[in-house]
């Protein structure tokens, strides 16, 4: 077997294989990371006013209105993140969140995206953000609440 054929058939079992493993990567990645949002969210709601101290220290208008559609937009969409319910429509708030916050408290990290990448890599929102933008990307898996009734409805139809 020459070399460029080997190379072929090793591809296509590690393809099988990735395509296997992709559905449960996908449920793990939404599982702890839509927890993830939703302890933070319920987190700034019990100390929502420590959240909002925080929030005017970084000089963002009505304070408090921020902290509670903050809280309110990781505890509501991580949960649909979570449950992978929503799709990509879901995923868009949180990604908006997300970039908000390297805008607002992250800003040193997002001037040295090119410059020092470290920064921006080790800043608070990047493995959320890396985990909304995975799950958008290939979408929720087949086991995502989507999945379930986007089976249920073709079976109905």
């Amino acid at each position: 077997m020459n070399p460029a054929s080997l190379y072929h058939k090793l591809n296509h079992v590690l393809a099988l294989l990735a395509g296997l493993v992709r559905p449960l990567f996908l449920l793990i990645i939404r599982l702890y990371w839509g927890w993830q949002f939703f302890l933070t969210g319920k987190g700034k709601f019990t100390h929502l006013e420590r959240t909002t101290d925080y929030f005017a220290s970084l000089n963002l208008p009505l304070p408090k209105l921020n902290a509670i559609l903050a809280a309110s937009t990781e505890v509501v969409f991580g949960l649909l993140f979570l449950a992978g319910l929503g799709g990509r429509v879901a995923q868009l708030p949180l990604i908006g969140l997300l970039v908000v916050a390297y805008v607002t408290s992250e800003q040193a990290a997002l001037h040295a995206f090119f410059s020092d990448p470290d920064k921006f890599l080790t800043a608070d929102p990047f493995l959320f953000l890396f985990a909304v933008v995975i799950v958008f990307v290939f979408g929720p898996g087949q086991f995502s609440l989507d999945a379930r009734f986007a089976k249920r409805s073709s079976t109905a139809g």
